[in-house]
């Protein structure tokens, strides 16, 4: 055993051990907020490499995020170094287009397939589909047509399949079925002509794929272990996926979930499918009840907030923190703030964050409910000098230098593309002098037998381009012809683009592009384009914060996330709560998440928890968040060692 996975299974709790060993069969381990459960994960993907050093199986680990992937990954390299070839620590979707790479073929799906996930690309290829057939599609020129088609995907539901499901989506749908089941077959159709796949399709061609059991059979051989990272969060069809895959024998799967932190419904997730997982696998519980990141204060609060909540596990324990008490007496301490109206809260946080030295501010955060209240922190912070960011996953390139590098790629990858060479073409202009027409291009394409890439330069090296329009043009030419390889290529791209100080959007692009190619080098080592263009999209293209950035989130967004100072602000009834949820009741499965949400934001702080509100929002007058109550921080019952306060009015 190597010394590093040995000290590090001797620091484990018992339960944790009990965990990390577990022989065999399916077990779910209800891991809390804190609880250790990365640790977990990994000891245990560790432990079975070390235990089988000289077999061959692999075991697969799947998670939601490729931040949460990479650290496991760096974790198991550590652990167990040289044997971190034998696991796969993928996403859903990640995982799906692996698996679409090697064996789509059986469903006519190439390898080097495209992935849309921006909505202006796949509404492009819906508009096109649609231009196909008029008649069958009359009526269905609406914005509501791609969510459908999404939702369809999202519950499995193929083009065959349609007809008979559409009635139910909307009565919007159910006055059109026919129309709305043909522009979702030619959709498809259109996806498939251009070689590409949605972020949906993954998952449900990937479910076709299993259907059949050869298929099955080979990834429960091939993977002998899987374990399953936040289960509370898979939605219907990732686990029908899990389950075809698994089919009626396979059930070495390890899950590690907590069903308080159920907070993405809206997206499919459900709080009762922990224990549909637990009856469908006949799987044993263990349950990791220390917290090791928050405060006894903190976890105290949590405990009585989410006990309120009906629909959880009823042998659930509650957790307890590992530290002491007494070494909290100027630290961890909850404190309670109001204010008279939003813009005073925001101006009396900033007030406070002002006051921050720059590594204090990195390890801050400003979570919200919604939106709005962010882009008010974000403007307060800014007043007074301090720089914030408010954090959101980003599906393209912000820089028209950057969209463009990204499409000429995809356009060598794929030289047929009509719907990316519009989006090269586009990106060009804005950056560059250049009025180039795609039909011109697809005129000139076919009448000199190139592709549209190789016209495309021919036509924009006619134009009146300076440097380094010129330098990235000529670059991007030898590469498409095979005279330069792809890193030399797009290092001097990159370089060119660096150079004469560049505006904050293609600074902050250039930086993401800079750990995105770090992530996949770390994950697949050296890849193919097409591998490399596919794990491109799959990931999120937000630049790394400057040090000294406040970070600000959503509460969803919050989720996997700690800090060591967290302000959770908004605390007022129809604002968190929000109105939908308090509408729809007391006992309400709505209500009793935005209450899971809480949870979730407040058990993010290693330190200090700081809850405010505002008698009015918008002009409106609204009561304290019953939330507030029942952590006990209104009506007298204060959270141990909790300090109250008032802000400015």
């Amino acid at each position: 055993m190597d010394n590093a996975l040995e000290s590090t299974l001797a620091e484990l709790t018992d339960i944790q051990r009990r965990a990390v060993d577990w022989s065999a069969g399916p077990l779910l381990v209800l891991a809390g907020p804190g609880s250790g459960k990365t640790r977990v994960l990994t000891c245990r993907i560790a432990r079975l490499l070390d235990m089988s050093r000289d077999q061959r199986f692999r075991v697969l680990a799947l998670t939601f995020t490729n931040k949460a992937a990479n650290e496991m990954t760096g974790r198991v390299r550590k652990l167990v170094p040289g044997l971190e070839e034998r696991v796969d620590i993928d996403t859903f979707h990640g995982f799906c287009a692996q698996v679409l790479r090697q064996h789509g073929a059986h469903l006519g799906i190439k390898p080097d397939f495209a992935i849309y996930s921006e909505t202006t690309d796949r509404q492009a290829v819906l508009d096109d589909a649609l231009r196909r057939d008029r008649t069958h599609c009359a009526g269905c020129e609406d914005v509501r047509l791609l969510p459908l088609i999404d939702d369809l995907k999202a519950h499995l539901i193929e083009p065959e399949q349609a007809q008979e499901h559409i009635g139910h989506m909307s009565e919007w749908a159910a006055e059109r079925v026919g129309a709305v089941e043909a522009a979702y077959r030619l959709y498809e159709e259109e996806l498939r002509r251009a070689n590409a796949l949605d972020f949906n399709s993954l998952i449900l061609e990937a479910h076709r794929l299993f259907a059949y059991p050869a298929m099955a059979r080979h990834y429960q051989k091939v993977y002998r272990y899987w374990l399953i990272d936040e289960f509370q969060d898979t939605n219907k069809a990732q686990y029908n996926l899990l389950r075809r895959v698994a089919g009626q024998s396979f059930r070495e799967i390890f899950a590690v979930a907590d069903d308080d932190q159920t907070i993405f419904e809206w997206n499919g997730a459900n709080v009762r499918r922990i224990g549909n997982f637990v009856r469908d696998f006949s799987c044993d519980v263990v349950q990791l009840p220390e917290n090791f990141r928050c405060p006894p204060p903190i976890v105290e609060a949590a405990n009585r907030l989410v006990v309120y909540n009906a629909v959880r596990a009823t042998s659930k324990q509650p957790a307890r923190s590992v530290q002491d008490h007494a070494s909290h007496s100027d630290e961890g301490q909850i404190r309670y703030v109001e204010f008279d109206t939003d813009t005073d809260e925001v101006a009396g946080i900033a007030d406070e964050i002002v006051d921050l030295d720059s590594e204090a501010r990195s390890r801050t955060a400003v979570l919200a409910r919604n939106r709005w209240l962010l882009e008010r922190m974000h403007e307060a912070l800014a007043a007074v000098g301090v720089a914030a960011v408010i954090a959101a996953r980003r599906d393209d390139f912000v820089s028209p230098q950057m969209r463009w590098l990204v499409a000429c790629l995809k356009q060598i990858n794929r030289p047929l593309d009509r719907h990316n060479m519009a989006v090269l073409v586009e990106a060009f202009s804005g950056f560059a002098p250049s009025r180039i027409g795609r039909d011109s291009l697809a005129s000139r394409s076919e009448t000199d037998g190139v592709t549209y890439l190789t016209a495309w330069i021919d036509v924009v090296r006619q134009a009146d381009l300076s440097p380094p329009a010129t330098e990235i043009v000529d670059t991007i030419a030898e590469l498409s012809t095979g005279n330069m390889k792809l890193p030399t290529a797009i290092q001097q791209i990159l370089d060119c683009f660096g150079r004469d100080d560049p505006d904050e959007d293609l600074k902050d692009d250039l930086n993401a592009w800079r750990r995105i190619s770090r992530e996949i080098k770390t994950a697949r080592g050296s890849t193919s384009l097409d591998r490399f263009l596919q794990e491109l999209q799959l990931r999120s293209k937000e630049p790394v914060p400057a040090p000294g950035t406040v970070t600000l989130t959503t509460i969803h967004g919050a989720k996997g996330l700690e800090f060591d100072t967290v302000y959770l602000i908004g605390l007022a009834e129809e604002v968190l709560p929000s109105w939908q949820s308090v509408r729809n009741g007391s006992g309400s499965g709505a209500l009793e998440e935005e209450r899971r949400g809480c949870f979730v934001a407040i058990t993010r702080t290693r330190k200090h928890l700081i809850l405010s509100r505002a008698r009015h929002y918008r002009g409106w007058s609204k009561a304290p968040s019953r939330f507030l109550s029942e952590m006990g921080c209104l009506g007298g019952q204060h959270p141990g060692n909790a300090v109250m306060g008032k802000g400015r009015s």
